[in-house]
Order: structure tokens, then C-alpha cells, then sequence
């Protein structure tokens, strides 16, 4: 293996530690909470909106395979 070859896997190896290392966070710099979701859903504006969303059954076109 050339010296080369080593500095590039010693990089590639840092690099890796290094996204590992990191915890994602939100603007707040605070991690996620659990089940962040979940909450996100029931904040929407969208809840309690009854909305329809059943689909009307309709028969498909006819294909000539």
C-alpha cells in the first residue's frame, strides 16, 4: 500500500468518525425529541378539518398487451 493509498483511507476513516460523531439537532441546537412525528401531525392545521379523502371506484382502461 502506498502513502498515498494510506492518506486517503486515514481521510476516509475521519470523515466517517466524523458524521458519526455529530447528534442532528433542530434550529433550537437541541436534539430531536421522541416521537417528533407523531406531534408534528397533531399540530397541523389539517386536524379536525374532516376532510374527504375517500376515491371514487372506477374501472380501468382496457390495455392490449
Amino acid at each position: 500500500m502506498s502513502d498515498t493509498d494510506k492518506k486517503r483511507a486515514l481521510r476516509t476513516y475521519r470523515r466517517r468518525q466524523s458524521k458519526h460523531a455529530t447528534v442532528p439537532s433542530d434550529a433550537t441546537g437541541e436534539p430531536p425529541k421522541k416521537g417528533g412525528i407523531l406531534t408534528a401531525l397533531r399540530r397541523s392545521p389539517l386536524v379536525g378539518a374532516d376532510l374527504n379523502l375517500a376515491r371514487p371506484c372506477e374501472a380501468g382502461r382496457k390495455v392490449d398487451l
